[in-house]
């Protein structure tokens, strides 16, 4: 027992199958052999936000019933996790639960895991898609709202009467694009759904990897957003979050689009960019695009949360970090030294 270092020992030795998701920006998938190295130190954590992971794990025996931790650790200023914490996680899991995972845990057992420093809850809407996600991984049924929501984005009930579909409902077709035909469905519901099924669909695709099909269809309705003489900056902050699981090519052409606009950059869009569609960020003449626009907000409290954030991940850390020493734009340059004012004051203190 006294052995049993990081978490992937201790899953690994109880004999169950697990996976690992990140819960920060997108729910996702982090690789088992990744997480291993993040665990050992020997890798930054992939997906950080606001300098914590935002873990989900997930572990199961031969019943195929899951069992699930969510788990936030702090991150050090290089996005590495502090060892000591997993070892103190460990010490709250092994004092409840012994050093093997199996069986259920009594109320008692629950109380002591539960009452620890690690522990955070997701929100309802990533909790309910996180649900539906691992019941689709693991060929678990659905939930019982799941045929009444597609008898709605069949259009059966008629598009104005969603106020019985579930949002369970909707986040279980979501997870299960590639069954029973739904994302032909989806995409043929696009043009017709009332607006408060749209943003809860929208809501549910943006941790979900897209088909090129539903990917076109879902970029062709923002498009008309962009190209809109009044356009509706809610939903196309919403339809760039949805778009969040398409191939790098399609994020890249509307973020391009939204950045050579100063109407549609607006802080809610350029927040929904940093958010789900960072990977676009990659390319550094984007990169600086999206800061300058960023800048022209004149709102220096949200540029200094959001580079910092940016900065942390690891695949966009060498396109950030170089701007610090040369900005070309000059509203770029100040809110770069405003920035760095305020990190050595945070230092100084």
């Amino acid at each position: 027992m006294d052995n049993i270092e990081t978490l992937t020992q201790l899953l690994t030795n109880s004999g169950c199958d697990y996976h690992i998701y990140d819960l920060g920006r997108r729910i996702q998938s982090v690789d088992n052999a990744l997480f291993s190295k993040v665990e050992l130190g020997q890798q930054a954590y992939p997906y950080p936000l606001k300098r914590h992971a935002h873990i989900a794990i997930s572990y199961w025996n031969e019943q195929k019933q899951p069992w699930i931790w969510f788990l936030k650790f702090p991150l050090d200023e290089r996005g590495l996790l502090k060892q000591s914490d997993i070892g103190n996680f460990i010490k709250y899991v092994v004092e409840a639960m012994g050093s093997r995972l199996s069986g259920e845990l009594s109320e008692e057992q629950q109380q002591k895991l539960s009452n620890n420093p690690y522990t955070f809850k997701p929100t309802e809407d990533k909790l309910a898609l996180f649900h539906s996600v691992v019941r689709a991984q693991l060929d678990l049924p659905a939930s019982q709202y799941y045929a009444h929501a597609k008898e709605y984005f069949s259009g059966a009930l008629g598009w104005s009467n969603w106020q019985t579909v579930g949002l369970q409902g909707i986040t279980d077709i979501c997870a299960r694009l590639n069954d029973e035909q739904n994302s032909v469905m989806v995409r043929k519901a696009l043009a017709n759904v009332s607006d408060q099924p749209l943003y809860a669909l929208l809501g549910a695709l943006e941790h979900i990897d897209l088909n090129n099909k539903l990917a076109e269809s879902l970029f062709e309705k923002t498009q008309t957003e962009i190209n809109s003489d009044q356009p509706d900056l809610f939903l196309l902050s919403a339809l760039i979050r949805g778009l969040a699981g398409a191939d790098v090519a399609i994020q890249t052409k509307v973020v391009s689009a939204i950045l050579n606009s100063a109407l549609l950059s607006h802080q809610e869009i350029l927040i929904a960019i940093a958010g789900r569609n960072w990977q676009v960020l990659q390319d550094a003449k984007l990169a600086e695009q999206f800061l300058v626009r960023l800048a022209q907000t004149n709102n220096q409290a949200l540029f200094n949360q959001l580079f910092a954030d940016l900065v942390m991940l690891p695949a966009l850390r060498m396109t950030l970090l170089p701007l610090l020493h040369g900005a070309p734009s000059p509203e770029l340059a100040k809110a770069l030294i405003q920035l760095q004012r305020a990190t050595k004051g945070e230092a100084s203190h």
